[in-house]
């Protein structure tokens, strides 16, 4: 099969599974070879060659990163940079991520990740957030702020988003009819509330993807790609600052004006239209998560998940073969 070749800046790794809890070997043998192998889940017989000669910085998305940490060092010596969307939620009781570590666990892991990288690489989810018969705005909350008392001090970034159950009928199915997305009113209720906790920890609060305007309360919508961000932290990256293009100005009041020519082109067309993201390739593969969180849209069955982390193997050059099918 003739794949085409595509040379990404930044890669996402990644929005359809946990590539640093489950695949962290096969990861760092793909960076390590140079490229990975995509291929379409909607289209198995489309693929590409996913080339890193030109990325500057992977962003990992992950519930559990400790399988990735003793790797850092490496990432580090290969000149790359890189930050981590932390997903820490507290499901516990109601069984809603059974592949998880404890919380406990995953608190800690999270203070030992910022300590390593420091607490601008390690951004907070707290999402998505999900309500049932029992489990109450009130009762979340208490859980945020359970969380976020331990945390505050390991991150800069809060982020999170009200689940979108009705959307995917995998999702409605795993969870049940006892369970339910927010209504308007109750969003904003919980930004309010979060806004007044956040007084005592000082973070930036950011909704992912979200349509609903919750600026009166401190709350922006986030970039979890963000060129911000990556401009912030790796200022003396050239190649890097070639590709996110000249900083935002500030008018005469201080405020940073963007340039919308520059935005519109920065932004990833593959994303919903409300996401703010900017351009990335994502390597990783749907279906292929053994945390099994209920509410994920990004798995299908569970009897398809175990067979698919069945058939990997971190020699591979694709996360599963689909591309020989």
């Amino acid at each position: 099969m003739t794949m085409k070749t595509i040379t990404p800046v930044i890669i996402s790794a990644s929005r359809a599974t946990d590539l640093p809890a489950f695949y962290s070997e096969w990861l760092m043998n793909r960076i390590r070879a140079g490229y990975a192998i995509w291929t379409n889940p909607f289209n198995r017989k489309f693929s590409q060659k996913v080339s890193f000669a030109q990325t500057r910085a992977f962003v990992f998305w992950t519930k559990n990163p400790g399988p990735l940490m003793p790797y850092l060092g490496e990432i580090d010596s290969m000149g790359y940079h890189y930050y981590f969307q932390y997903t820490l939620n507290d499901y516990g009781a109601e069984g809603l991520e059974p592949g998880l570590p404890l919380l406990d666990e995953r608190i800690q892991t999270f203070k030992a990740l910022a300590e390593r990288v420091g607490k601008a690489r390690v951004i907070w989810r707290f999402d998505p957030l999900l309500l049932s018969d029992d489990l109450t705005v009130e009762h979340l909350l208490e859980r945020v702020r359970r969380v976020g008392d331990q945390v505050h001090s390991s991150t800069e970034r809060l982020v999170f988003s009200f689940a979108d159950i009705e959307t995917y009928r995998s999702v409605r199915r795993r969870l049940g009819e006892g369970y339910r997305e927010f209504s308007p009113d109750e969003m904003n209720y919980f930004a309010e509330s979060i806004a007044e906790m956040n007084q005592d920890w000082g973070l930036a609060l950011a909704t992912c993807a979200e349509k609903i305007d919750l600026s009166a309360y401190g709350v922006e919508k986030n970039r979890c790609i963000d060129d911000r961000l990556l401009r912030r932290l790796f200022p003396d990256d050239p190649e890097l600052m070639a590709f996110l293009g000249p900083a935002p100005q500030r008018d005469l009041f201080g405020n940073i004006v963007e340039d919308p020519r520059r935005r519109k082109s920065l932004k990833d067309k593959g994303q919903r239209k409300e996401c703010g993201c900017i351009k990335s390739k994502d390597i990783g593969t749907y279906s292929t998560c053994p945390h099994l969180c209920r509410y994920c849209y990004a798995n299908s069955v569970e009897k398809t998940v175990k067979r698919n982390y069945e058939k990997h193997q971190p020699d591979m050059e694709g996360l599963i073969a689909y591309y020989t099918e």
